[in-house]
């Protein structure tokens, strides 16, 4: 049985950690980091102006937008156990990760030929299926380049550039329409450039180690995957939060409202965050090596819970609460989305590692997903502090009895302090 075997197949897949004090990044993490940095510039340029090309330009309505992006997240989680599936199935990883990317790449393009509010709508659907296929095998290429005590080292490094792009994109969007009004038609071609080259990128310099078969990878499912010891514990925990994350758009349009803030300054508040993201992503990352990732990734939550209480504090408008706010947001990031993975991965066979992953993932956006429905919900019932304050005290009660219950079940396989 697979489950028994578990710890072998990644002594086995995983190559020996380098030597001395230079530790080299593996070439496979730094090669789709930088497919992850262009690609994100990409998606980033088209996120930035979306909202205004949608309701000002085309004219669709707000609730009609929020709608569709609700319906986008929901089918980008979905999608993330397709491309684990066929991922492990096939043992081809690069090529399911390739083929999202090129989705994607499609699609930017297509947004220059489409006109109406629905066909667009059809596009960008298109551009979330590729992300949900090449997310878990991504990050199961990743896992699988190196030992299980520098993971999160590695996920930190690529989420360092993959938050490069992301903070360079709404910049190089707004660098376009300053020069260029109502310029949307080349905000998507230059897009569409960088998405080129991120498939380009990964064509040429992703290297995919071969992990062993495994049995069980033709006929994994979620129920059997779960029985693996510590993924289910970790699945559980990264839902539970999930339900009381409150997301990042929701904390903006809270802070524009403290700040009164002109909307032509709002994009500008994600910079912010990806800019601390940036700069923290490695360092947490190699942090989360050392005192175990399960601590850091709590830990994480907790940043998030800070930032919720500053905009809950009588703190006055003004740096104190921008950089509170949008330095603990960054933070949370920098704590969780490369350190969950990191924590997830040496505890899953190489052949099933993909699939494993997009379990995990798949349970976190859902659970996000239907936090956001229920935050948005009590937004339009109580109101934004009302709301707030409700998710900030079921985050420190779940973040109380998720402490208590990690301390008395350790999870098996997760390393050791020292790495």
């Amino acid at each position: 049985m697979y489950l028994s075997t578990s710890r072998a197949a990644d002594v086995a897949a995983d190559p020996p950690a380098p030597k001395g004090p230079l530790r080299a990044v593996p070439g496979t993490v730094l090669a789709l980091g930088m497919v992850s940095l262009v690609t994100d510039v990409s998606a980033e340029m088209v996120t930035a102006v979306l909202p205004l090309y949608l309701v000002a330009g085309l004219g669709m309505s707000p609730l009609a937008f929020g709608a569709l992006d609700g319906l986008n997240q929901g089918a980008t989680a979905l999608l993330r156990l397709l491309g684990g599936r066929v991922s492990d199935r096939t043992q081809r990883r690069k090529l399911v990760a390739g083929t999202g990317y090129a989705i994607s790449a499609v699609c930017k393009a297509a947004l220059l030929a489409v006109t109406t509010p629905w066909s667009v709508a059809a596009v960008l659907a298109a551009d979330r299926t590729g992300k949900g296929l090449r997310t878990a095998p991504r990050d199961a290429l990743i896992s699988l380049s190196c030992p299980p005590g520098e993971q999160g080292r590695a996920f930190g490094v690529h989420r360092a550039l993959d938050t490069a792009g992301a903070l360079l994109g709404p910049l190089a969007a707004f660098g376009v329409l300053w020069v260029a009004v109502d310029g949307y038609e080349a905000v998507f071609t230059l897009s569409c450039c960088f998405a080129v080259l991120g498939v380009l990128i990964l064509v040429l310099f992703v290297r995919e180690s071969p992990a062993p078969a495994s049995p069980a990878a033709g006929t994994a499912s979620a129920r059997t995957l779960l029985r693996i010891p510590g993924l289910r514990r970790l699945c559980l925990t990264a839902a539970v939060l999930g339900l009381f994350t409150v997301g990042d758009a929701f904390l903006y349009l809270l802070l524009q409202r403290r700040l009164e803030l002109p909307a032509a300054w709002f994009p500008l508040l994600p910079v912010g965050t990806a800019a601390v993201f940036l700069l923290a992503a490695l360092p947490v990352g190699r942090l989360a090596d050392r005192l175990g990732r399960h601590r850091v990734f709590l830990g994480g939550h907790l940043l998030l819970l800070g930032a919720c209480l500053i905009l809950l504090a009588p703190v006055p408008p003004g740096p104190v609460l921008v950089c509170g706010v949008l330095g603990l947001l960054g933070l949370f990031y920098a704590a969780t989305d490369g350190v969950l993975m990191a924590a997830a991965g040496p505890l899953l066979p190489a052949g099933l590692r993909t699939t494993g992953l997009a379990v995990l993932q798949t349970a976190q956006a859902l659970a996000r997903f239907a936090g956001s429905l229920l935050f948005g919900a009590a937004w339009t019932l109580w109101g934004p502090g009302p709301a707030l304050a409700v998710t900030a005290v079921g985050l420190l009660l779940t973040l109380a009895l998720t402490a208590a219950f990690a301390g008395r079940v350790p999870t098996p396989g997760e390393e050791s302090p020292e790495g």
